[in-house]
C-alpha cells in the first residue's frame, strides 16, 4: 500500500500566532518540532496499517520545515516547491492508494483558527461552484483527478466540521478550536497519539466512499482583500473580473483551476 501525506503547520497542536509559523522567528522552533512529530506519527500509523511506501510533502511556507531523519523508514520527503500546479500535493499520482493531510487549517474568511487562510494572505475567499473552499478542498479535488481518496485529515475544529459536512467519508481529528485570536488546544502528546491511531484506523477501513466524484463543470471565484490585485490578475487567460475584488474562471478541467492559481496568487 502506497500512502501520500501533505503536512502543513497552522493546524498542528498549540500553534496560535503567525510568529510561530515563521522560520525566522524564535518562537518557530517549538512548533516546527510539533509539525515534525505529527508528520512522523501519521507515517507510523500508515506503517501500522500495512503501508509499504510513504511520500511526505512538506507543504508549509518554504517547504523546508520537516527533517527527513525524523521520519520513520521508508518515508520519502519532498521538500521545497517545484512550481507544479498540484502544489501542496506535489508528487501525488495514480500509483498511491490513499492520501492524508496533517496540520491543515480553516479557510480564509473563517474564524475557528487565528491562522485561517487559503494559500495566501492576499485571499479573502475562494469558492468552487458557489461553495467556499479551503486548502483541504483544493487539494482533495487534486487527489480526485488521479483517483486517490483523502482518508484522514488533522487540523482545527472548524476545518474538521467543514469536512464532515462536505466530505463525510474522510476521517478527521481536531487538534484545537479557536476563540477570536486565541485557541484551545489538545495536549501535544495527545495530538501525536491521535494522529497515529486515526491514520491507522482510516487506512484499515474501506475507503472507496472517500474518492471524490468531481463535477462536470467548475466555476472558480477568487476574492482578493485588495481590489488592485483583482484588476491585475483579471488579465490571466480565461479569467474575468466580476467586481472590484473578485475574478472568475469557468472550465470543465479542474487542472486548469490549479494551473491558474499558480499565477493568480
Amino acid at each position: 500500500m502506497r500512502v501520500f501525506l501533505s503536512v502543513d503547520i497552522e493546524g498542528v497542536a498549540g500553534i496560535s500566532h503567525w510568529d510561530e509559523a515563521n522560520h525566522s522567528h524564535p518562537d518557530y522552533a517549538r512548533f516546527q518540532q510539533q509539525m515534525i512529530a505529527e508528520a512522523a506519527a501519521a507515517c507510523q500509523g500508515a506503517l501500522d496499517a500495512g503501508a509499504t511506501a510513504i511520500t511526505v510533502k512538506d507543504a508549509h511556507g518554504t517547504g523546508r520545515n520537516l527533517i527527513a531523519a525524523s521520519l520513520p523508514r521508508p518515508a520519502e520527503l519532498i521538500s521545497g516547491w517545484s512550481g507544479h500546479p498540484f502544489s501542496m500535493v506535489q508528487g501525488l499520482d495514480e500509483s498511491y492508494d490513499a492520501a492524508a493531510f496533517i496540520g491543515y487549517h480553516a479557510k480564509a474568511g473563517d474564524g475557528g483558527n487565528p491562522l485561517s487562510h487559503t494559500l495566501s494572505g492576499r485571499v479573502h475567499t475562494m469558492s468552487i461552484n458557489g461553495r467556499l473552499v479551503s486548502e483541504f478542498h483544493l487539494h482533495a479535488f487534486a487527489a480526485a483527478l488521479v483517483g486517490v481518496p483523502v482518508v484522514f485529515v488533522s487540523g482545527d475544529q472548524t476545518l474538521c466540521d467543514d469536512i464532515a459536512s462536505s466530505h463525510p467519508a474522510t476521517a478527521t481529528f481536531a487538534t484545537k478550536r479557536g476563540e477570536g485570536p486565541s485557541q484551545h488546544s489538545v495536549h501535544p502528546d495527545l495530538a501525536i497519539e491521535s494522529v497515529r491511531s486515526g491514520m491507522q484506523a482510516a487506512l484499515e477501513r474501506d475507503n472507496a466512499p472517500a474518492v471524490i466524484d468531481l463535477p462536470d463543470r467548475f466555476e472558480f471565484e477568487l476574492q482578493y482583500k485588495h481590489h488592485p490585485v483583482a484588476y491585475e490578475k483579471s488579465f490571466y487567460p480565461g479569467v474575468a473580473l466580476v467586481d472590484a475584488h473578485t475574478v472568475r474562471l469557468e472550465t470543465s478541467d479542474y487542472f486548469e483551476i490549479l494551473r491558474a492559481i499558480q499565477f493568480l496568487l
